[in-house]
């Protein structure tokens, strides 16, 4: 069963593995009346009692016969599962809506519906659903939740027949899963000015070419279809083929968002740790750039991105950008520490001086990876560097600089180098952060552009 799928339920018919399967299906009470029917046959033959027998035999048929209709029973019950919504962010809720249908021409008994769902999205739903008529249909729903991001498997539907008098339980399951995608937090964030050399529409813009005066023109070769109108005649005549004027190609903003997922880098586990803060800070900025029709890329320090994504990243502002959103939420939704101890491979995977803005949430920094991360900023046009200190995340603790003032050498580090680097306490709101972020960079250099 999947969202939109059907699949259906029947009974086993082998001889050997039906008895088998009826017999094992007793429930307590068939047991106890079979168990005392027995007791009572041996008790009757042994003290010669015929009416004592019968009783016996009553008892011991009944939980048999009751196992054997309800195995015979020919049916065919056909279920269906939706997800609404299939992607869901951790902490919200999720409905599942289940549909049985009896497609067979017999009606159904009492049936015990069940999904399996795993432990932490909750207790496991089960309903009661009564006869269901002949071509009928029945529509239960659950809700689901869970505060960890993951992807997490649903089903199968099991149903569950009893007889009448509650004496033989058989289980039937669909063999068809789905899948619920709990991706991470997305925070909104305020519109800044980021200043420095990212590329397009929005801060720091450059055009890539002037239009100021006819001498400003660059003009190109005549291709099929071109505009007559956009005919340059002066060139035309200096170089003796047709030329046209070059329309303004203004480049789209670049955007990329680094998350260091070194396992060393972080300590501590579960939705509020430092690791988990970074994954949802990385998922808000690039769902907020998305939005504001950046060319976004994501990247690992294992230099790994988005399945799917192409040498220039996701572009946004377009049709696409939902379902690039998408794509990147749910590598997100699965992704976990890496066993990598150094940052040299994501520095590798930076293209020199094409990456525009350069966001990073970035884990506890030895020297030798600070001066790594300082590196970077000569492959970007401007550069924001979120770190976690673990310190303060652990063990809670109000002063940033850690043990021997490691974090705030290593901030100091980055910010000679040209980054807007700051601290991440524990708890602290990203858009805070990011409005922190751009006033101090704006105390640098003069803002310029439009808002990212």
């Amino acid at each position: 069963m999947s969202a939109g799928g059907t699949g259906q339920a029947e009974p086993d018919r082998g001889e050997a593995g039906g008895v088998r399967t009826a017999l094992a299906g007793l429930t307590t009470r068939g047991r106890s009346f079979l168990a005392a029917g027995i007791a009572a046959s041996i008790c009757a033959y042994v003290l010669g009692q015929e009416d004592l027998l019968r009783v016996g035999l009553l008892l011991a048929v009944l939980p048999l016969l009751c196992a054997t209709v309800l195995y015979r029973t020919r049916y065919r019950v056909a279920g269906s599962r939706r997800l609404s919504p299939a992607r869901v962010p951790a902490g919200s809720e999720a409905r599942v809506h289940l549909r049985v249908d009896n497609v067979s021409r017999l009606p159904t008994g009492l049936l015990m519906l069940q999904d399996r769902v795993p432990y932490v999205l909750g207790p496991r739903p089960r309903f009661v659903l009564d006869r269901v008529e002949p071509g009928g249909r029945r529509e239960v729903s659950y809700r689901v939740r869970s505060d960890l991001r993951g992807r997490y498997p649903l089903g199968p539907l099991q149903l569950r027949l009893t007889d009448p008098f509650g004496m033989c339980e058989l289980t039937r399951a669909f063999s068809t899963f789905d899948s619920l995608t709990v991706i991470p937090r997305v925070e909104p964030l305020s519109p800044v000015r980021f200043s420095g050399e990212a590329k397009g529409y929005g801060d720091g813009r450059q055009r890539s070419l002037a239009l100021a005066g006819e001498d400003d023109v660059i003009p190109r070769g005549y291709r099929y279809g071109d505009d007559l109108r956009r005919v340059h005649w002066r060139s035309t005549a200096r170089y003796g083929e047709l030329m046209v004027r070059r329309e303004e190609q203004p480049r789209r903003s670049r955007c990329t968002v680094l998350l260091d997922t070194r396992g060393i880098g972080y300590e501590g586990a579960g939705p509020d740790s430092a690791f988990e803060w970074a994954v949802s800070g990385t998922a808000s900025v690039l769902v907020h750039m998305l939005e504001r029709g950046f060319t976004v890329r994501l990247l690992t320090e294992n230099g790994s991105s988005v399945p799917g994504e192409g040498a220039d990243g996701f572009a946004g502002a377009g049709q696409d950008s939902a379902d690039a959103a998408g794509l990147m939420m749910d590598t997100l939704a699965v992704i976990d520490h890496s066993d990598g101890t150094n940052l040299s491979r994501a520095y590798d995977g930076l293209r020199g001086g094409n990456e525009g803005l350069l966001v990073a949430f970035l884990g506890d920094l030895d020297e030798e990876q600070a001066a790594v991360v300082a590196k970077m900023r000569q492959r970007s046009g401007g550069a924001v560097a979120f770190v976690l200190d673990p310190d303060t995340w652990v063990r809670e603790a109000t002063d940033v600089r850690g043990p021997g003032g490691r974090p705030d050498e290593r901030l100091r580090m980055l910010r000679e180098a040209g980054w807007t680097a700051l601290s991440v306490p524990r708890g602290a709101s990203l858009n805070d952060l990011w409005r922190q972020a751009d006033r101090e960079r704006s105390g640098l250099t003069a803002v310029s552009g439009e808002a990212l």
